[in-house]
């Protein structure tokens, strides 16, 4: 069977110490022996005179044990030299025959460790970087081309209404024309009916001239005729023959219609590549292997160099405008603060405590329910609405994960892995979801081996050093811890009779900091559970202490239930 891989390992329970009869955790791990070791076997394993010179690392640094080989040329021995200048593996008998005097040879399993740990980061980067970032850019596609619909649709429809609205004019100016063309026929009409009574009475006049002459012309008035002087026709009268109208046609062609219309045009701009993420950008698609190495290096080193204060020293003091209380503080990467109250308020203030921004929220009597991220920005929870939200430098909010029918009461960034913890609750049940810096879902916790309902009501939640996922559930009276898989580690229920946990975090020496509202203080744990000691109480001058944080340069935040904020160091 395989070896499973790193993050395989890290999502048992946990792995079982390589010593025999020895069931604890295997945190170690000797390359001479190839078995994991927990810390005691492994200060054994230092001290036996056949074991000492051993290497031993902790176990995501170990070298992964060579495939066994046999030689071809020799069955009874396995392949595990390397011959550089033949370029091949041999066995260490094939190393003195004749054709291989005088070679140079490495040790096979150094160079297969090297090449692992080589196909292991390649793999480790399509998994992380290459995959992921590719999905992103389809979906950037994918989003392109709804926006392009949706664009061409809106076209699409200012067309058809600037058509409708030129049909329009179109009819309403060749109504008025046709009217115009009535008026004009009635107007051209009226002259010639006019002409046609001037003819009508000319002929009447013509009839009663005619009836004259020939009375004149009649035998039996001949005398008459002679006597009479000659008789005169009135002229005909003169009239004028209408102008038609004449229609004259509309000088215009297709493109007089587009200029009227408009067109749809292509802007004469640069396309713009879509942006892919450098591999270098960690925070935001992987952590190399590289990089893992020199973190892990650096936490350790700091470890070694840091430890608890014999006394608590007070540094700075904010006081935050805008809210009745600090029942939740969060630091971005900048220093700058964010921090609510149990009303919903959120306020972000800069170093100086002047407010930056103010966003109201849903989410009255909810505590823990921001948390800044690798990247710098804020990610907040709106249990009414039932969404996650996301506000980056610039201020813009967006809506990053719908949690459909549960409420999500509290939030948390890592700062190792960029995973999101988010404790929720839906009637009577509640649970806690991991997903990932892009909004999936990748993990839900819930219950126990034995079936037992883990968490009641979280209303704070977060993540330690070595992955554990460490919750303050108000119901439950208790700080529930699981590791990494979501196996139950241990609950901490306090020093008294009483105890209601509040704002809770972590340190880079796996200390665990939660807040008791009853006895107004700050509570100090190990990583294994066990109390320390109280850090904090009204001895120190703070006032119902409820959310706590601990920034990259080791201070510890504690908020309370006034506007202030005071900033302690307790690590030296």
């Amino acid at each position: 069977m395989s070896e499973p891989s790193d993050e395989q390992a890290a999502m048992q329970h946990y792995l079982v110490c390589g010593s025999d009869d020895c069931q604890k955790n295997g945190q170690f791990y000797c390359n001479s022996c190839h078995r994991p070791l927990c810390e005691q076997c492994r200060d054994e394993h230092k001290k036996s005179p056949n074991t000492k010179n051993h290497e031993i690392v902790l176990y995501r640094h170990r070298k992964h044990q060579l495939p066994v080989e046999v030689c071809q040329d020799h069955p009874t021995r396995n392949k595990d030299m390397f011959c550089r200048e033949c370029s091949m593996p041999l066995c260490s008998k094939c190393s003195t025959m004749k054709e291989h005097k005088g070679h140079a040879f490495d040790d096979l399993e150094d160079i297969y460790a090297d090449k692992y740990a080589l196909w292991q980061g390649e793999f480790s980067k399509i998994q992380k970087y290459f995959l992921p970032t590719t999905q992103d850019l389809k979906t950037d596609i994918e989003e392109d081309a709804k926006k392009i619909k949706k664009i061409m649709e809106s076209i699409r429809t200012s067309m058809k209404a600037e058509a409708e609205s030129l049909k329009t004019l179109v009819d309403k100016v060749t109504s008025e024309n046709i009217e115009y063309t009535h008026t004009m026929e009635k107007s051209l009409l009226k002259m010639l009916k006019s002409q046609e009574t001037t003819y009508d009475d000319y002929i009447t006049y013509l009839g009663k001239m005619s009836d004259e002459f020939q009375e004149y012309l009649s035998t039996t008035n001949q005398k008459l005729l002679f006597k009479s002087n000659t008789l005169k026709i009135q002229t005909i009268p003169e009239t004028t023959k209408p102008v038609p109208p004449v229609f004259t046609a509309g000088q215009f062609n297709k493109n007089d219609i587009t200029k009227l219309l408009g067109r749809v045009n292509v802007p004469n701009t640069k396309k713009e590549n879509r942006k892919i993420q450098p591999m270098e950008a960690e925070s935001m698609h992987m952590i190399s292997t590289e990089k893992q190495s020199e973190q892990s290096k650096e936490k350790s080193d700091m470890k070694q160099t840091l430890s608890l204060s014999s006394s608590v020293t007070k540094v700075r003091e904010y006081s935050v405008p805008g809210i009745d209380s600090t029942c939740h503080v969060s630091v971005d990467k900048s220093g700058r603060l964010w921090v609510s109250d149990n009303k919903g308020n959120l306020v972000q203030i800069d170093l100086q405590g002047n407010q930056l921004q103010k966003i109201q929220t849903s989410n009255f009597l909810t505590t823990g329910f921001h948390t800044a991220t690798q990247g710098g920005d804020l990610i907040y929870t709106d249990n009414e609405k039932k969404v996650i939200y996301r506000i980056t430098s610039d201020k813009t909010i967006t809506e990053f994960i719908k949690t459909e029918d549960w409420e999500p009461l509290s939030v948390h960034s890592s700062c190792i892995s960029g995973d999101i913890l988010v404790g929720m609750t839906y009637f009577e049940e509640a649970k806690v979801s991991r997903y990932s810096k892009t909004g999936k879902e990748i993990q839900k916790i819930q219950r126990d081996n034995k079936g037992q309902e883990l968490y009641s009501f979280p209303i704070y939640i977060t993540g330690s050093i070595s992955g554990d996922i460490c919750t303050s559930d108000w119901n439950k009276e208790a700080v529930v811890v699981v590791n990494k898989s979501g196996q139950h580690r241990f609950s901490y229920r306090g020093q008294g009779s009483k105890f209601l946990p509040w704002g809770i975090c972590t340190d880079v020496l796996g200390h665990i900091l939660v807040c008791d509202y009853v006895s107004e203080s700050v509570h100090l744990l190990d990583q294994d559970g066990r109390f320390l000691f109280i850090i904090l109480s009204t001895q120190q001058g703070i006032k119902s202490p409820c959310g706590v944080c601990v920034n990259d340069e080791n201070n510890l935040y504690v908020g309370q239930f006034t506007k202030t904020v005071t900033v302690y160091k307790y690590l030296r």
